[in-house]
């Protein structure tokens, strides 16, 4: 199931660049971030560790879509 994140602190490469390892280090490799918009999106099952993972990355996030 797709879901979009709303990343508040997102703003810079180097944030793109964290939250893109975080990702991939928690399997996923299809996602979005997308630094205008401050967004992630992705396919996912488990949403709630997606979030999770966001946060332990310095980044806590919110879904705002599923």
């Amino acid at each position: 199931m797709k879901h979009v994140f709303h990343v508040p602190d997102l703003s810079c490469q180097h944030c793109v660049n964290r939250i893109s390892g975080a990702l991939r280090d928690l399997g996923i490799e299809s996602f979005e971030v997308d630094l205008v918009n401050r967004r992630v999106t992705l396919e996912t099952e488990d949403p709630g560790k997606v979030l999770e993972v966001l946060d332990e990355t310095g980044y806590p996030s919110e879904e705002i879509s599923a």
